[in-house]
């Protein structure tokens, strides 16, 4: 309840909670886990943040899904390219 930054990543749905975060708190949720319910897939895709409760008393969110998963994706591809990079200088 002191940070001013949370970053969730721990795969347990609905963790985070309103009271476990100050007032203004920016919250990045890097978690991602299916979880069963009665539509036509059997499941939906839920963060470790309890977003409808934490988004009222953070200053920023960030949705699961529609998130961080495409900046994830992208520096992923960077740091794979920058690794081939330095082996071939080691060469």
């Amino acid at each position: 309840s002191q940070a001013d930054i949370i970053i969730t990543a721990l795969g347990v749905p609905n963790y985070l909670k309103a009271e476990m975060i100050k007032d203004d708190a920016v919250v990045i949720d890097v978690g991602i886990t299916r979880v069963a319910d009665d539509s036509e897939k059997g499941y939906r895709i839920t963060g470790d943040v309890d977003f409808e409760n934490v988004s009222k008393k953070a200053s920023f969110i960030t949705p699961v899904p529609g998130g961080v998963g495409p900046m994830t994706i992208a520096m992923l591809l960077k740091n794979t390219l920058l690794a081939r990079e330095q082996k071939r200088e080691k060469k």
